[in-house]
């Protein structure tokens, strides 16, 4: 995890963001509030990040409008081209990730360079997918936008698809989608009309205000 992420306690001057953002848009569905949050963390054995955690319980918990194109999820929901038959999904279960893999291109594992047979690359990447991290929604064309609640990367934003995993947030030049990392900076750069990746300057968000 990024150092100086705090994940424990909610920033007052993050969750103060927050409201400014949504404030300003009566479509943005009601908090889903403290009960809710917390049966569902009984439910799957996990405590939810900060300040996602306060923002669901007092803001809001869900916009039409995003961030992403498709709109924020409520925290208990699945987009609906997420599809049936997937593997479970279990929060408990660490995120297996804590550096962009590309999986369409290297069917090695990063962190070891040891050859990943088939079922073994089926398996991280099924892992990635399912294990430790709550879905915020979609972009289409099978992207999907995580927020890690368990593992090394608790707090931070992913983004995966047929073709890899990046983490939202690191400084230009080393990452793809440089930001500041976390669910607040997520939404912020969402909300400055700002595109997700490096070297697409007129390329902002569907809905960004």
């Amino acid at each position: 995890m990024m150092i100086g992420m705090n994940t424990e306690t909610c920033d007052p001057v993050e969750l103060a963001s927050l409201r400014e953002i949504f404030a300003s848009r009566p479509e943005a569905a009601p908090p889903a509030g403290w009960e809710a949050v917390r049966s569902f963390e009984a439910e799957h054995g996990i405590v939810l990040p900060e300040p996602y955690r306060t923002f669901v319980a007092e803001v809001c918990d869900g916009l039409r409008a995003g961030p992403p194109s498709y709109g924020l999820l409520p925290f208990a929901q699945t987009p609906p081209d997420w599809g049936s038959g997937r593997h479970s999904r279990l929060l408990a279960e660490p995120f297996p990730l804590t550096a962009a893999w590309m999986w369409e291109n290297d069917e090695k594992d990063k962190e070891n360079e040891e050859a990943l047979s088939e079922p073994e690359l089926e398996a991280r990447m099924e892992a990635a997918f399912d294990h430790g991290s709550l879905l915020l929604g979609t972009d289409g064309c099978g992207m999907y936008w995580h927020l890690v609640v368990t593992g090394p990367q608790r707090g931070h934003v992913w983004l995966i698809d047929e073709y890899g995993a990046l983490p939202f947030g690191t400084s230009p030049g080393t990452s793809p989608m440089p930001g500041t990392p976390g669910f607040t900076g997520w939404v912020t750069h969402w909300s400055q009309g700002r595109s997700w990746f490096a070297g697409a300057p007129g390329d902002a968000p569907e809905g960004a205000a």
